[in-house]
């Protein structure tokens, strides 16, 4: 039986070319950490984690490096930007279709005096850009929004999020972990001031990479989320100041970031424009099917404008999680059922609680991959109906 990897939305699969390969050269051939050694490999170790910040910094039309800080993921950059930003007594604003990796953060910090406010997305996902100003309050400090839902992919424009934080004097953070190598992001031209990623998603690089970059005005404003060795200024008892060891303590995963190194560099030669081109143009022959489907709904826009590969399906009169499951024992269909980590999202989407079939479409897929699923899918009509 054929084997058919949808779940892209979680993380990418396969990876790009070479990253396996990348990853185990340096555990064979160079294994040192950074910052800690000061011989052979070491450089080698050194000038890898450099060009990799490098290339964040070309994908992101950014120009600092040092303010490129690496993490194991999206959500602990989030962690490390919504706790170190916000203080006692701030508002801070938010879309509905946030993921868990911000609602929790921001639940957590309520015993500490910082409230939020969810701006409502309409039943496709879409922000009205004008309902931002009407809840901004004297004590809102910022906006932490996501660039696209992990639910129904649904993007949502952080460049007009960025004007309004602009003319407000507001701080944007933006959650890139569906969009980055897949949407242009220009960093100064957005207006954003601190951009989380993720390596193992859209970037095609290994799980246990991502990390966040940020502007110098907030290098200055943060405060530390994590403290320890660095390898620099080895003498003192206190946490550096300066970039990127303020945020980089304790030893990092240096495979990762060699297997990201090389994700990025085929990111960046096939450039995120042709990657989407391609993914948009899957996406468009799925949901052209999908609309023409009665036993199931699709969630959220019902075209290729303003949206992600991520596609969210309800099946009218079976369990989600039962076709989740048929699909994978009958067809060796991957997908992902349930709420996603993104309860305000099916909330706003109408889904909650019982959430959705999730198929996350990925670079390396075919029109024969996605003519097999929908065959799989209208073939499980004949159960459903």
């Amino acid at each position: 039986m054929k084997q058919l990897y949808m779940d892209n939305g979680a993380t990418s699969y396969p990876k790009a070319p070479g990253v396996a390969e990348r990853v185990f050269d340096y555990l064979k051939n160079v294994g040192t950490n950074l910052n800690r050694s000061n011989f052979g490999s070491s450089y080698e170790a050194e000038r890898v984690a450099f060009e990799t910040r490098e290339l964040i910094c070309t994908l992101f039309q950014y120009d600092k490096p040092e303010n490129v800080v690496f993490t194991k993921n999206v959500t602990e950059s989030l962690n490390v930007l919504i706790k170190g930003i916000f203080k006692s007594g701030d508002h801070v604003l938010i879309s509905s279709m946030e993921h868990n990796a911000v609602m929790r953060p921001l639940n957590g910090l309520g015993k500490r005096g910082i409230s939020y406010t969810k701006i409502a997305s309409d039943r496709e996902g879409v922000l009205d850009i004008n309902d931002i100003e009407k809840h901004i309050r004297p004590n809102t400090k910022g906006i932490i929004m996501t660039h696209a839902s992990n639910v129904c992919g649904t993007v949502i424009d952080i460049e007009s999020v960025g004007n309004v934080c602009k003319q407000k004097g507001l701080i944007l953070i933006v959650d890139s972990a569906q969009t980055a190598g897949f949407l242009d992001i220009d960093f100064y031209g957005m207006n954003i001031d601190a951009l989380a990623f993720t390596g193992h998603k859209s970037l095609l690089g290994p799980q246990g990479t991502g990390g966040f970059i940020i502007s110098d005005k907030l290098v200055a404003e943060m405060d530390f989320f994590i403290e320890g060795g660095t390898g620099s200024l080895s003498d003192l008892e206190v946490q550096p100041g300066f970039m990127p060891d303020k945020f980089e303590s304790g030893t990092l995963n240096v495979p990762g970031i060699f297997g990201l190194n090389e994700a990025l560099k085929y990111i960046v030669r096939e450039t995120p424009e042709a990657i989407r081109v391609k993914e948009m143009t899957l996406t468009n022959m799925f949901i052209e099917a999908l609309l023409n489907m009665d036993h199931i709904e699709l969630i959220g826009i019902k075209s290729i404008v303003n949206r992600t590969g991520i596609i969210s399906v309800d099946f009218k009169s079976a369990d989600n999680g039962m076709m989740t499951q048929k699909l994978y024992e009958s067809f060796g269909i991957i997908t992902r059922s349930g709420l996603h980590c993104a309860p305000s999202a099916h909330q706003t989407l109408g889904t909650f609680p019982r959430g959705t079939v999730r198929f996350g479409l990925g670079h390396f897929m075919s029109e024969g991959d996605i003519l097999y699923a929908i065959d799989a899918i209208y073939r499980l009509g004949n159960i459903t109906v």
